[in-house]
């Protein structure tokens, strides 16, 4: 049973606003591509649980499907994308702080931020909520047209991901 609605439901509906539509996805780094799916899935199920229960079927759903990619997460060059955000941010400072703010919050291993039990985690001493207008932002962020236009393989990330596999394989 879903709860009436809240702060955080009114942010689930804004990041289903959102649209890949004018992207050719298949054409984007699959490596990238999957983080960044993977990044999108980690904001619904902690909205999900903020807005619903964490016992809803929404997030039930998205929490099997997040189970399921910290496999290939591990697997082939997937397992590359963690030192990869390491590596951007200790050789490309500019490109690394381009990257959506989660990716360099969960990926940096200077920063406490985690997704813990699928849920995104600034502060894991930190029992309160995270704020509305933080999902706002992050919809915002992983939608933004430069950072979509990077992820394709002609694109700076992609182009940094190219030249990091190449010397890291």
């Amino acid at each position: 049973m879903l709860l009436e609605k809240n702060d955080y439901s009114q942010q689930i509906e804004y990041l289903y606003r959102k649209s890949l539509i004018l992207e050719t996805t298949s054409e984007m780094d699959p490596v990238l591509y999957f983080y960044y799916i993977d990044t999108i899935a980690h904001l619904d199920y902690t909205l999900s649980a903020l807005a619903y229960s964490s016992d809803s079927i929404k997030c039930t759903m998205t929490g099997e499907y997040l189970r399921r990619r910290v496999d290939t997460a591990k697997e082939g060059d997937h397992a590359l994308f963690p030192a990869f955000m390491v590596w951007l941010r200790d050789n490309h400072k500019e490109q690394f702080e381009e990257t959506p703010i989660l990716w360099q919050l969960v990926y940096d291993p200077d920063e406490v931020s985690c997704y813990l039990g699928f849920r995104i985690v600034l502060d894991p001493n930190s029992k309160i909520p995270l704020p509305p207008q933080f999902f706002h932002d992050m919809a915002d962020d992983l939608f933004g047209l430069k950072f979509l236009r990077s992820i394709y393989p002609e694109g700076t990330l992609g182009k940094l991901f190219a030249e990091f596999k190449r010397n890291n394989v």
